[in-house]
């Protein structure tokens, strides 16, 4: 029992100190001792101690993304400072008016994260234009995180055909393909796009009419209206991004990204180079913002390691992946829940799905039923203030506080997928 209240308050003061804006640096390792302490895991000695299993998190994380989150944070970096994403940005807005603005940034995130580029690689890649986009539109720029987040992780993250992880750690325990359920995905896809919209420029609309606008900012870009290059310029970048992640995609796996995003990078350099304003200062600062993105994300990774090491996790895993009921309801509070208390999406499955697959397979569950409640049960909660991508796009690259832009953020990534999971579940057993 101790050990089932330690992970839950270290995973509550983690969530509580995040909100209040404490540094990861400090506030995830200080959460993540507090676990450890209260499940009996050493700080030092022992096969299994205290700073080994957090650092092995930690590390591993920036192993594994360290090139992506550089190559991606000065893609967007270049982007900015040519102003490539600003002449996009007008051309948009020139063309569709204001009001479309919303629904331009959405777009956007969404063919990225469908063609196969990851999440983090979006939103530095999208921030730019979506920063130039609500300043000629006069929109809050605290919705920016929401917005970003809405077109990536929610309709397209989790849907049939997806290349994003999320959707295919299924298959491996399931035997289905990325295809699983498409009908029903395709009816809780066009709900979630539709009604996440609604809500989220109802949301803004709200801010508008109460006064609120776009607010400017010292170390914002201001590029001289003269030296904008053509929109296009800013259009062929994405596409080679685009490009070569979905061409490459089937034989590097997610190294395809770092292929990727170094083309997107290239290119810009080729064909804005006489665009840029300060190329050493656009460099230093890029890879200044990568290593901080990276890093507050690796604390959280860290404090997800050792609470995943403990009996307490041990406990709750056990209990989520024994709800009685129907199977399918059961499979969804599991996964939901375990994503929950990672703080990740591929995360909650891949601890799951070991569990669920023979588990639910053995009584006859439809295993494409199965492959997609799990999917878009994974994208919900796991969306929590400590959760890797959420702290990265609030603060690292949006540079927001989560009390002004997280829970319009989580409206779009966790209420939203929830409403969509229980249509998923009521599709299923209905016909």
């Amino acid at each position: 029992m101790i050990s089932m209240i330690g992970l839950v308050g270290g995973l509550v003061l983690l969530v509580i100190l995040t909100m209040r804006g404490m540094n990861l640096f400090i506030s995830a390792p200080l959460c993540a001792l507090f676990v450890a302490l209260t499940n009996g895991m050493t700080l030092l000695t022992g096969d299994v101690h205290f700073v080994n299993t957090y650092m092995s998190g930690f590390t591993s994380f920036i192993a594994a993304w360290f090139f992506m989150f550089l190559l991606g944070s000065l893609f967007g970096k270049f982007m900015e400072d040519t102003g490539a994403a600003d002449s996009v940005a007008r051309y948009i807005v020139d063309k569709l008016g204001m009001k479309k603005a919303v629904f331009a940034v959405v777009a956007a995130c969404a063919i990225l994260t469908y063609g196969g580029v990851n999440l983090f690689v979006v939103a530095f890649s999208v921030y730019p234009m979506a920063l130039s986009l609500f300043k000629d539109a006069n929109l809050p720029r605290r919705f920016i995180p929401a917005t970003l987040a809405f077109g990536s992780v929610t309709f397209t993250m989790t849907s049939a055909g997806s290349p994003e992880i999320q959707n295919w750690i299924p298959i491996k325990y399931l035997g289905t393909t990325p295809y699983a359920g498409w009908e029903v995905s395709l009816v809780v896809a066009a709900f979630m796009a539709l009604f996440g919209y609604w809500w989220l420029n109802r949301l803004i609309g709200k801010a508008v009419a109460n006064g609120e606008v776009f607010e400017h900012r010292e170390d914002d870009p201001e590029i001289p209206e003269r030296d904008y290059p053509h929109p296009i310029t800013g259009v062929i970048p994405l596409l080679v991004v685009l490009g070569l992640s979905f061409t490459l995609h089937h034989d590097f796996g997610h190294n395809a990204l770092i292929i990727a995003l170094a083309g997107g990078v290239i290119s810009i350099l080729l064909i804005n180079n006489k665009y840029f304003h300060h190329l050493s200062n656009a460099v230093t600062e890029g890879t200044n913002g990568a290593l901080i993105a990276i890093g507050n994300t690796a604390a959280v990774v860290g404090f997800g390691a050792v609470a995943k090491s403990t009996d307490g996790f041990q406990l709750a895993v056990e209990i989520m992946t024994q709800v009685p009921g129907n199977e399918l309801i059961g499979a969804a509070v599991a996964v939901t829940v375990i994503a929950g208390l990672t703080g990740s999406a591929s995360g909650g499955q891949a601890i799951a799905l070991p569990l669920l697959a023979p588990h639910y397979l053995d009584q006859g569950v439809n295993p494409e039923e199965l492959h997609r409640v799990v999917a878009i049960s994974s994208g919900a909660l796991d969306t929590l203030p400590h959760n890797g991508y959420v702290v990265t796009t609030i603060r690292a690259i949006c540079k927001e506080t989560h009390a002004s832009a997280y829970w319009s953020m989580f409206a779009m990534t966790g209420i939203v997928p929830l409403i969509g999971l229980i249509l998923a579940i009521s599709l299923f057993i209905l016909f």
